[in-house]
């Protein structure tokens, strides 16, 4: 890293006594693009409080010590930050680690380094951060082997995955490929490093925290296991990150395949399985990545498109006291984001249907925005409804929402007009990702 001018900050004399592994991962390259990806994917500050704007200065200041350290081994990574975000749908907590920005550039440093080694090893089934590889592919897999007359699903829940994960049973799967001391070393203090809740700091004797750079690599590196064992049992699955599901042809099948794939899991990897959450369902039944399966079409799940909507509804909530651009900006935001994931589901209606309640939506907020009689009248006469209907609408007492569908609010607000505000439509953004438009 050069940070934003000045001498740079990762330059150093060579160190002919360090293992080659730590050699590549202290290299000035290296840690450049270490630091240019952390920049990049922004973040929060750790627990020492530090921000991305504020590191370059310290790293000026302290790299020198600090890479001294990570040499002689004697380098203490800080507690991770505990942040909590709720899951959709009111379905409790996830819990995040957020490490201070030295540690994410020295994660990402090593993380560079180590997955080249253990990606070439990887099996097929496995999509979960993964180079060339997406939860779309895990999806389009699923179908393929749907496809092919594997009819139920074993879907097997993983229970509290990234809080229970064994550190003796990684750090021995790592080690298989990894010999040098040193590093292992370091990335058991990783793994120990602590988190810091509230102004507590609590010990982290079992897990990986979701939210460093590492912990994706880590959690492949142990799951691989599984994979190959699946491979070897000759099992049809797909696997990204610890959403596992095995297919089969029979519920009796599944059945099996279940026991025995669970007393694995528990006996050899020392995980937890949620047994009243795992399941043999047929694939009609199956929820996978916020997808289900019809035939071999790929539906959004029913829980997908409710939390889409209930999402919109805040966007567009009359008592969100922003400006109509500013409510557009966010919403297009939004809207882009769900349908890079969620626009290659094959269903159509409820496409449509969200697209008119959308649009319902912001007519709504504009009448909320006119407030008075005489504006609302004056601005639908200016978009062109008739004098009747613009005084009958705009004198009216009923509700908001009840007056966005009025021949009125629609003929002056329409689809077009709305268009020319800035606001994106469901159906054109998913017309576009299914290669439609």
């Amino acid at each position: 890293m050069n940070p934003d001018g000045g001498d740079d900050v990762w330059r150093a004399d060579r160190e002919p006594a360090l293992d080659n592994l730590m050699v590549r991962i202290l290299e000035r390259d290296n840690l450049k693009r270490s630091w240019e990806r952390v920049k990049s994917n922004q973040g929060a500050p750790g627990s020492d409080g530090m921000s991305l704007e504020d590191f370059p200065a310290y790293a000026r200041e302290h790299w020198s010590e600090i890479r001294q350290s990570l040499i002689d081994g004697s380098y203490q990574p800080r507690p991770v930050r505990r942040v909590v975000i709720p899951k959709p749908r009111g379905k409790g907590e996830r819990k995040l680690g957020v490490p201070c920005v030295i540690d994410r550039v020295i994660q990402q440093a090593i993380l560079q380094v180590l997955s080249p080694i253990f990606e070439s090893e990887f099996s097929e089934p496995s999509y979960g951060s993964r180079p060339k590889r997406s939860a779309h592919g895990a999806i389009r897999q699923v179908k393929t082997i749907v496809k092919m007359g594997y009819r139920y699903a074993v879907d097997l829940d993983l229970e509290k995955f990234f809080d229970t994960v064994n550190h003796d049973v990684l750090m021995s799967r790592i080690a298989r490929k990894v010999t040098d001391k040193l590093l292992l070393r370091l990335i058991g203090r990783y793994l120990r490093a602590g988190v810091l809740v509230g102004g507590t700091i609590e010990a982290t004797d079992w897990g990986t925290p979701q939210g460093s750079p590492l912990s994706p690599l880590l959690s492949n590196i142990l799951l691989d296991d599984l994979d190959k064992e699946l491979e070897a049992r000759g099992h049809r699955f797909v696997r990204y990150m610890d959403d596992l599901v095995i297919l089969v042809k029979s519920r009796r099948a599944g059945r099996r395949v279940m026991a025995k794939t669970s007393r694995y899991l528990t006996q050899k990897m020392k995980l937890k399985v949620n047994r009243e959450k795992s399941r043999v369902v047929k694939v009609e039944d199956l929820q996978y990545l916020g997808f289900t399966f019809r035939g071999i079409r790929i539906f959004a799940s029913e829980p997908a498109i409710r939390d889409f909507k209930h999402r919109l509804r805040g966007l567009t909530s009359r008592s969100w006291g922003v400006s109509m651009a500013e409510r557009i900006e966010r919403l297009n935001r939004y809207l882009r984001g769900w349908m890079n994931y969620f626009g290659i589901s094959q269903h159509y209606s409820p496409i449509e249907e969200l697209d008119g309640w959308l649009r319902r939506r912001m007519r709504m907020c504009y009448w909320k925005q006119w407030r008075r009689p005489r504006t609302r009248i004056t601005n639908l006469l200016k978009l062109g409804t008739s004098r009747r209907h613009a005084f009958s609408t705009g004198l009216s007492r009923k509700g908001y929402w009840r007056l966005s569908k009025t021949l009125a609010t629609q003929t002056g607000m329409t689809n077009e007009w709305l268009e020319q505000q800035g606001l994106l439509s469901i159906r054109h953004l998913w017309m576009k990702v299914q290669g439609y438009a």
